[in-house]
């Protein structure tokens, strides 16, 4: 997805390393699928264009939708480089976790999946400016002002990913790309193929020594080495071999005294210092990375957090009303696979004792594990407001209502399935009998019925025909429903989805 290649050399150290590629396994005997679906064919539906870049498991290539005639980047996966089951697992995990983070503002979209006897193809959002790798050996190194504004983006990112549970594990300049060539082009992390769900606590607990490797951190460490880089145009850690790189970084020792380093702040080694930092429980989390005075404007840092994507989602969940939250579940228990495969493994991470359903002390430690800082109080709103039939717990089917991103209400296939799930006789009209038997069927006891379909009968009729439906999922992030102090307090936002 990457723009043309630039003639300039790159600086010592700063050289692309040779792409590595497994040998090739034999043909299978029968095709062996990756989506657990069958997909229409890319061919019918996109014109292939032009190379755009290659990776070690994937070539992308512009697409054409015929349809639109919007251009898309095409990833095709050759499944002969796929050559054992964990390497199908990790291009449908790579799937799930896009679908997960698609709607972060610098992540790049998945627009869809297509699968045949030979490739799998993941087709998403054109960035037509290269990657950021080529820009920095184009200018050699980037002002302060600009290495800022660079990596409070780059570790935007990394927090997104934290909150929801996702660990990005591959974070360098080559896997962020400028959407388009303009000097201050959006920058969009891609390549999410090494990326991984958090374990649940108590693996984590087993494999403690393997935590200060694989953990969360590691992502800032990684951050830290590109925001050395923007600087001086170089890696702080250099060697002719990846042994040679290992014992650099054992020794700790950065290099703050060749040029660039003498005109640079004292505040920005500051902030590289504790960003790699070799012990994990010093290094800065993401947020207090966001915090340092080196990033924030104006000097003045948020006091606190900022609410995790479930956190946002549960406190959004908790402002709807009755019918939406049921027209939610509805719409979320029909979202594909891939769509909710990030919240079902966000869900297995909550629920560490795989009994199928999330308890009160389980929120309270999957919310403090994606850095929330609620009260007991305000967790417990969360938790009655998710808790659609009052069982004490959240179930599977109540944490996806909570916690879907709530663009999928604006599509209007999902809003016409729902509709239809409450219209029983199929009248185009909700009825006060239907609500009735829909609560009935989601164990909601005490609702007041008259109250629902007033507040939501724009023509007083009585009744909900669908465009008052519509109306009514579509209004802001909460709904209808009548709003307290805390109005907009939701499970997903704890949660950081």
């Amino acid at each position: 997805m990457s723009s043309s290649s630039d003639s300039t050399n790159p600086p010592p150290g700063m050289e692309k390393p040779a792409t590595v590629t497994p040998p090739p396994a034999p043909p299978p005997s029968k095709p062996i699928w990756v989506l657990p679906y069958k997909t229409q064919s890319l061919q019918n539906l996109y014109t292939i264009g032009k190379k755009l870049g290659q990776g070690q498991f994937g070539t992308t290539h512009l697409c054409t939708e015929k349809s639109t005639g919007i251009n898309y980047a095409c990833k095709s996966i050759p499944k002969k480089k796929l050559i054992c089951k964990e390497d199908y697992d990790d291009v449908w995990r790579e799937i799930q976790i896009m679908h997960h983070l698609s709607e972060h503002a610098n992540v790049v979209r998945i627009k869809g999946t297509y699968e045949d006897r030979l490739y799998v193809h993941i087709v998403m959002e054109l960035c037509a400016g290269g990657e950021l790798f080529d820009r920095i050996v184009q200018k050699g190194h980037y002002s302060e002002r600009e290495a800022a504004k660079l990596i409070k983006t780059i570790v935007g990112v990394v927090e997104a990913c934290h909150s929801l549970g996702v660990m990005h594990r591959d974070l360098k300049p080559e896997n962020f790309l400028f959407l388009s060539t303009d000097e201050d082009a959006a920058l969009k992390a891609t390549d999410f193929g090494l990326s991984v769900f958090y374990k649940p606590v108590h693996i984590m607990l087993r494999q403690r020594c393997c935590i200060s490797i694989t953990g969360p951190e590691a992502d800032v460490w990684s951050a830290g080495v590109i925001l050395y880089i923007l600087l001086s145009g170089v890696p702080p850690f250099w060697a002719e071999t990846e042994l040679g790189i290992f014992r650099q970084i054992l020794q700790g020792k950065l290099d703050f005294e060749s040029e660039p380093w003498p005109g640079i702040s004292d505040s920005a080694k500051d902030l590289i210092r504790k960003m790699l930092d070799r012990n994990p429980k010093r290094r800065l989390s993401a947020h207090e990375v966001l915090c340092h005075q080196w990033i924030v404007d104006d000097r003045v840092a948020p006091d606190k957090p900022l609410d995790s994507a479930v956190l946002s989602r549960l406190k959004q969940f908790s402002a709807m009303n009755k019918l939406k939250k049921m027209a939610l579940r509805v719409i979320a228990e029909r979202l594909s696979e891939e769509e909710i495969g990030g919240l079902k493994e966000l869900f297995k991470m909550i629920d560490t004792d795989s009994s199928g359903t999330i308890t009160f002390d389980e929120l309270k430690e999957g919310l403090r594990r994606v850095g929330s800082e609620l009260m007991e109080s305000e967790i417990k709103d969360l938790m009655d407001a998710a808790d659609i039939d009052n069982s004490g717990t959240i179930d599977y089917g109540e944490f996806l209502a909570a916690t879907v991103h709530l663009n999928k209400l604006e599509r209007e296939e999902n809003l016409v399935s729902a509709f239809a799930f409450f219209d029983k006789d199929g009248s185009g009209y909700i009825t006060i009998d239907e609500l009735q038997e829909a609560c009935n069927e989601f164990g909601l006891g005490d609702v007041h019925l008259d109250e629902m379909i007033k507040e939501i009968d724009q023509d007083n009729d009585g009744q909900i025909d669908y465009g008052e439906f519509a109306a009514m999922m579509r209004k802001g992030n909460g709904g209808v429903g009548r709003r307290t102090m805390r109005g907009n307090f939701n499970l997903g936002d704890a949660l950081g989805v």
